[in-house]
């Protein structure tokens, strides 16, 4: 998939959140769809208030709905992105609250779904109206930033996840048109440009409505093989070869993936996927060629608060509460949220 948020009273622009209401209505649906598919089947739930799960840091503002996160090792900073105006706020170590990094509205972005530190420790942050930007962390600078056409007779699109390969090309997936595009080290070294699609898996995903979504999220292989991505209605795991561009559906070994929403694939060929309609965490083993996986784990729990994506970090993984029920984009006109957090998850 792949996925910014209001800011705090003070600092709110006089603006409503600018997602398209044909783009929210599309991402209502698409999750509606799911709330009555179950996840993948499960070997062990962990009850509700599980002392597992915890709380890693709060984000300030009313009307935050994150999606996006992203980690960098290297300070152990945490970014997350909301999708209701674009905000991207940075946690630093040990804070209990995170602060505004990126406000609303800088250069133009609309929303931040997807969000990934590269090995140099520069933030990509995409939005779904337009496409990726990458950002300095150390001063929020833009230093590049790759867009779909738009505009009477461009296809319509949704720019959701990305993912990282280790020579630094990044791969996003398009919701809507069921495609992943593509940004090499060489064209980030320009600066600016077209967002160009690299492979297009409409025909192998199964059929859906016409402007239904697909793709959501996205990971690789440490080796830079292959890229995983989940078509989030259906549930099927997809795997393209990163040297053929061959597109094959992954054996789930009877299980599947409804509802998933963000990955992560460890070196280890372990893949922890959230489930945002279900408030499911599920981890996978994944096989050596990325062919197959199995079941190994399942956490439900309502305090997971509709889960959009996550991040595994040395000792515990860090889940994004979205709130999207609660008159966010899954339900606009129903529910109150409390304080939006990030969970911290051990066990998983």
């Amino acid at each position: 998939m792949k996925t910014k948020s209001f800011l705090p009273a003070a600092l709110t622009p006089a603006r409503t959140p600018v997602p398209t209401t044909a783009w929210t209505a599309a991402l209502a649906t698409a999750l509606a769809v799911t709330l009555g598919l179950g996840a993948a089947p499960a070997q062990a739930h962990a009850p509700a208030g599980d002392p597992r799960i915890s709380t890693a840091f709060a984000l300030p503002g009313g009307k935050v709905y994150p999606e996006g996160i992203a980690t960098d090792p290297r300070t152990r900073t945490v970014y997350v992105g909301s999708y209701a105006d674009g905000t991207v706020y940075r946690a630093r170590p040990g804070r209990p609250e995170a602060e505004v990094f990126l406000p609303s509205g800088t250069d133009g972005r609309r929303t931040a779904n997807g969000l990934r530190v590269d090995a140099l420790g520069r933030l990509w942050v995409t939005d779904s109206t337009a496409g990726v930007a990458v950002y300095d962390t150390a001063d929020g600078s833009r230093l590049a930033h790759f867009e779909v056409a738009r505009g009477a007779g461009a296809p319509a699109h949704f720019i959701n996840d990305l993912a990282l390969t280790p020579d630094g090309t990044a791969y996003l997936t398009d919701s809507v048109r069921g495609v992943i595009y593509r940004v090499t080290p060489e064209q980030l070294a320009h600066g600016s440009g077209a967002l160009t699609e690299a492979y297009d898996l409409s025909a192998a995903l199964r059929p859906r409505p016409a402007g239904g979504f697909s793709l959501n999220g996205i990971a690789v292989d440490r080796t830079g093989r292959y890229l995983l991505t989940v078509d989030m209605p259906e549930g099927d795991l997809y795997r393209v070869d990163l040297r053929t561009g061959a597109v094959r559906r992954v054996d789930l070994g009877g299980g599947d993936l409804k509802a998933a929403d963000g990955l992560d694939l460890s070196p280890d060929g372990t893949l922890r996927v959230a489930h945002n309609a279900t408030n499911t965490l599920t981890r996978w083993q994944v096989c050596a060629d990325g062919t197959r996986a199995r079941l190994t784990r399942t956490i439900t729990d309502p305090s997971l608060q509709i889960p959009t994506t996550l991040a595994h970090t040395p000792g515990r993984t860090l889940v994004v509460r979205s709130q999207f029920d609660k008159g966010g984009p899954m339900s606009p006109d129903s529910g109150t949220p409390t304080t939006f957090t990030v969970a911290a998850v051990r066990g998983l």
